[in-house]
């Protein structure tokens, strides 16, 4: 078996939601961006958005500062969200799947 097929096995299979992936279309994968630079770029309502953040960050794929266990709607325009790097390969190749 080749490298690239073991390193396919070894990485996690990601499925992402349409809005995930819209929400990770506008995420700066380097530098990260903060709630309310998504929330411009994203056109989701707020509490749409603050759902998708959430349902990012639940399995680890998604980092916001200041630390919190999941983002608020009264605080998420002021907060950063970063890509965790463990998971920014796989989010990647799970961007470039098409369904």
């Amino acid at each position: 078996m080749s490298d690239a097929l073991l390193e396919a096995d070894r990485m996690k299979q990601i499925k992402l939601t349409g809005r995930e992936r819209s929400v990770l279309r506008v995420l700066d994968f380097t530098a990260g961006n903060t709630g309310d630079e998504l929330l411009e770029t994203s056109r989701l309502e707020p509490d749409d958005l603050v759902g998708v953040l959430n349902s990012l960050m639940g399995p680890g794929y998604l980092e916001i500062e200041p630390y919190a266990e999941e983002a608020l709607l009264e605080t998420f325009l002021t907060a950063r969200f970063d890509i965790n790097p463990s998971y920014a390969q796989e989010l990647r190749a799970a961007m470039a799947q098409r369904y």
